[in-house]
């Protein structure tokens, strides 16, 4: 017989994943925010402690031959799955929902690594080298150069790259010809702890007084 309490619950875990699916679907994967989309997703099927099944497939049982707690674990296993599958289905754009809304969860989650993680491995590529290959051009203004690597930066971000600040500043530094050698010692020697952008400031206040003389 079930209780108030029972069906508090059912409703409880009914608005938990029509709330989820209201989360993913402000931005519904498409394959370019693949990062974006399975961030969100783990997180939010971590809170519901569902987040298992992305990583483990369900394997058919015999239940002549299986402990009560196993066909427990396993009805409940099923059961997660339905949901799961419906909610990432629910948040894909029409092309891919069309193609994934037979698949489980484990087979989703596998099958968009195939596809996508790899090209935001090779994005990554392609916007360290580009970063890389930042130079101040003759003539051009330093906030011009600092600026450009900034948005390289700032991309590494929206791929959910943890890109270190201080390894940034490196390299906008690396990036510099050779009449800011003494500024790039006197940085180094006054160990200061700064951001890109505090260094910005400092590099147009010396390309100011270069100028000047």
């Amino acid at each position: 017989m079930s209780t108030p309490g029972d069906a508090f619950a059912t409703q409880s875990s009914t608005n938990n994943n029509f709330t989820l699916i209201l989360i993913l679907s402000k931005e519904k994967l498409s394959g370019l925010n693949y990062m974006d989309w399975m961030r969100n997703l783990k997180m939010n099927l971590r809170y519901e402690e569902k987040e298992y099944v992305l990583d483990k497939d369900l394997i058919k049982i015999d239940e002549s031959i299986t402990t009560p707690k196993e066909i427990t674990a396993y009805k409940k296993h099923y059961g997660d799955i339905t949901k799961v599958s419906c909610i990432m289905v629910a948040s894909m754009v029409p092309e891919l929902k069309n193609f994934y809304e037979d698949y489980c969860p484990y087979k989703i989650s596998l099958d968009l690594a195939e596809k996508f993680h790899k090209r935001a491995h090779q994005e990554n590529y392609e916007v360290f080298k580009a970063l890389m290959a930042c130079k101040l051009k003759e003539r051009e203004y330093v906030c011009n150069n600092v600026q450009r690597m900034q948005r390289y930066v700032e991309r590494f971000e929206r791929l959910n790259v943890n890109f270190d600040e201080e390894l940034a500043i490196e390299i906008v530094l690396k990036s510099l010809p050779d009449c800011y050698d003494q500024f790039i010692l006197t940085y180094h020697l006054n160990n200061t702890e700064t951001t890109l952008a505090k260094l910005h400031n400092f590099l147009q206040t010396i390309e100011s007084g270069m100028k000047k003389n």
